[in-house]
């Protein structure tokens, strides 16, 4: 028989503040994470490696977490994400506090990129484990309401830089990671049902490598989804250098910040829509080839004004490809893999995709300045390329995949 649950109202409106204060927690340590750390003294090709090695950090931490999490059921995923935030927020004010060279930036952001970044799948599966069980959360409006919070913490960020410097955001950012460990821990704990004396062992989650050798046509989505997110991530993370090299300044990087989370939130409203009409995997297609437009469209901005015009291609582009990878690896992979799915899509994803971007981002800014096309631009054609390799390879696992269920 089911076990008893909360209401859907409590489960959707909580999971929803939850999103809300994730991507505003997010917003404060990694919209401004690049200004931060070169207002610390750090070269661009330091940066670049400093935020390769938070995302690195994500990517290690991220399976060993949902590996623990698929292993130990009884734990559940709440208690998980709280404690790893926990450990961020000790991190967080020790960046504050003291001062830090390389050696011990290095270190902190290894901790916060770790246990921040491998929270969100976990945050994920809180809410599929719901869906799975029939309670119908709306996933893709609280990320999409997720978007718009991190677009308004953008706008303030700005302009309390402005007003007490860039330094305050990680003052900011440790009230969020309080109060979203607080949301956290209060959302409803998921009761499974009860298993009948006469039913089957339920089947126990496989390895990664089982995962991506027993179904290339998912294997081959990742590693599109890999260098999308390598060409997408750096148009975020490093947005302050396409904004100064267009006459802009940290306040101008909150309302570019700003108009891009906000033009993710119009997808939640028509996704559901979207994916029954398309499927999961067109719809991480048509989010690579945005991407590509999106880099296309601040190649050729010339002003700010140009580079605001450029953001509502956020909608179809990294707007689309949240909701539809959570749903692509839903679909994708067995039942009892699908913590560590969620896990192997946000690796490949915001973890090595996001790691990539940022190396190759530091490494261009710095080539770039002594070329007449300007870092910033060089950063913009990798992009480009890497964005249109993506969509090839999505195109071509799907194809694959169409072949295999005939």
């Amino acid at each position: 028989m089911n076990a008893a649950q909360p209401s859907l109202r409590r489960l959707d409106l909580h999971y929803i503040v939850m999103q809300m204060g994730y991507w505003a927690m997010f917003a404060a340590i990694c919209a401004y994470l690049a200004a931060l750390l070169g207002e610390r003294g750090f070269s661009n090709s330091q940066i670049g490696l400093l935020i390769a090695i938070r995302c690195l950090a994500g990517i290690i931490f991220q399976p060993l977490l949902g590996g623990f999490a698929d292993r130990h059921p009884e734990i559940p995923l709440k208690v998980i994400v709280s404690l790893s935030l926990a450990l961020s927020l000790a991190a967080s004010l020790a960046f504050l506090l003291w001062p830090m060279g390389m050696g011990g930036t290095a270190v902190i952001l290894i901790i916060l990129g770790g246990f921040e970044i491998s929270a969100y799948p976990l945050m994920d599966a809180m809410a599929i484990q719901f869906i799975n069980a029939g309670m119908p959360i709306r996933y893709s409006l609280g990320r999409g309401i997720g978007s718009m919070a991190y677009a308004v913490t953008c706008v303030i960020l700005g302009l309390q830089t402005q007003a007490m410097g860039v330094e305050s955001t990680l003052i900011t950012h440790a009230v969020l990671v309080a109060a979203v460990i607080a949301l956290t821990i209060t959302y409803p704990t998921f009761r499974s049902a009860t298993a009948a004396a006469d039913a089957p062992p339920a089947e126990k989650p496989h390895s990664v490598w089982y995962l991506l050798r027993n179904n290339p046509p998912f294997t081959l989505m990742l590693v599109a989804i890999l260098l999308g997110l390598t060409a997408c991530l750096p148009m975020s993370n490093f947005l302050v250098n396409v904004v100064e090299s267009r006459g802009g300044n940290s306040a101008d990087l909150g309302v570019a910040l700003f108009i891009m989370g906000g033009f993710e939130l119009p997808t939640a409203f028509f996704f559901q829509r979207m994916l029954r009409r398309l499927g999961s995997g067109k719809l991480i297609l048509i989010s690579m080839v945005f991407t590509v437009l999106k880099a296309v469209a601040l190649l050729l901005s010339f002003n700010l004004a140009t580079v605001f015009l450029a953001q509502p291609l956020q909608m179809l582009g990294y707007g689309l490809f949240t909701p539809a990878s959570v749903y692509f690896v839903n679909e994708s992979v067995p039942e009892a893999d699908r913590v560590r799915g969620q896990t192997v899509m946000m690796v490949a994803s915001n973890g090595m995709g996001g790691m990539l971007g940022s190396y190759i981002s530091g490494l261009a800014l710095d080539a770039g300045a002594s070329l007449p096309m300007g870092g910033a631009n060089l950063m913009l054609l990798c992009c480009i390329a890497l964005g249109c390799a993506a969509t090839a390879l999505a195109a071509a696992a799907l194809a694959w995949s169409r072949m295999t269920n005939k």
